[in-house]
């Protein structure tokens, strides 16, 4: 990946004659990049899950993996709160499986090659989790898939070009309008009968604001033409969004499990 320096980071291409106004010139740095490595094994656990599910269909004559994994509020309200994570591996058709696993695989490497493989496999199971919550506290319909986690990559994407804008140029300009037409369309498309929307909506905040105050905050160091890329954020950081972006919607799933069981509408 390149990236297009603003000022200051222009530097003269030649030394100016006398008179003469410097000119800036583009300075291409490349930023360090990781192999997809956490993408393709969520894609790799979410296929192998899905032909349980089918192969459960056919010799059992119900998808028991579903029945133990999905978003069911009924069973959440029973103590069943791994059911706010497992949907994001599950899912209910080969087009469905097909059209999530399509959408990571366009925006999960380049975010795992900016975030790291943990920050990145963070920022995906907060999303979902961040979604069914969400979908907990909206929808009385049982839901499943990996959407929820979809959405929060969107969100990532959005604040990493919105944040980088100085260092990214005109492109963060285009890809910031480019995901915002995306997930607009999808949320749109999400109002349909069916579709868990409010998973949509609470995965892409989740992922929001984990990348607001945990994703890559970057800047340029050393003198041109020897200039490196730097990310800001530091491990304390991302652990202290975790444990608070994950421990706002922990309490959100308490206080509304606490008022249902206590026949509050």
């Amino acid at each position: 990946m390149s990236f297009e320096p603003q000022p200051p980071f222009d530097t003269p291409a030649t030394p100016p004659e006398r008179g003469e106004p410097a000119q800036p010139v583009i300075a291409h740095i490349d930023y360090p990049q990781v192999k997809p490595t956490a993408t393709y094994v969520i894609m790799g656990i979410t296929i192998f899950i899905y032909l349980l599910q089918y192969a459960g269909q056919i010799f059992l004559g119900d998808d028991l993996i579903a029945y133990l994994g999905m978003k069911a509020n009924t069973a959440i309200l029973q103590g069943q709160l791994w059911r706010l994570f497992t949907p994001v591996f599950l899912h209910g058709s080969i087009l469905h499986i097909g059209f999530n696993m399509y959408a990571l695989y366009l925006f999960g490497p380049s975010l795992e090659g900016r975030y790291g493989h943990l920050r990145f496999l963070i920022l995906y199971l907060m999303g979902g989790f961040a979604g069914n919550v969400a979908s907990f506290i909206f929808s009385t319909a049982n839901s499943l898939g990996s959407s929820t986690a979809i959405f929060g990559l969107l969100g990532a994407e959005m604040v990493f070009s919105y944040q980088n804008k100085k260092l990214l140029g005109s492109r963060a300009t285009r890809v910031l309008i480019n995901v915002l037409v995306i997930a607009g369309i999808n949320l749109i498309i999400g109002l349909s009968p069916g579709i868990d929307n409010w998973g949509h909506v609470g995965g892409l905040i989740g992922g929001t604001l984990f990348a607001w105050f945990a994703g890559p905050l970057l800047k340029v160091d050393g003198i041109y033409p020897n200039l490196t890329i730097e990310d800001q954020r530091d491990t304390r950081q991302v652990f202290l969004t975790t444990l608070g972006v994950g421990g706002f919607f922990l309490v959100l799933t308490g206080m509304f499990i606490y008022f249902r069981l206590r026949g509050w509408s």
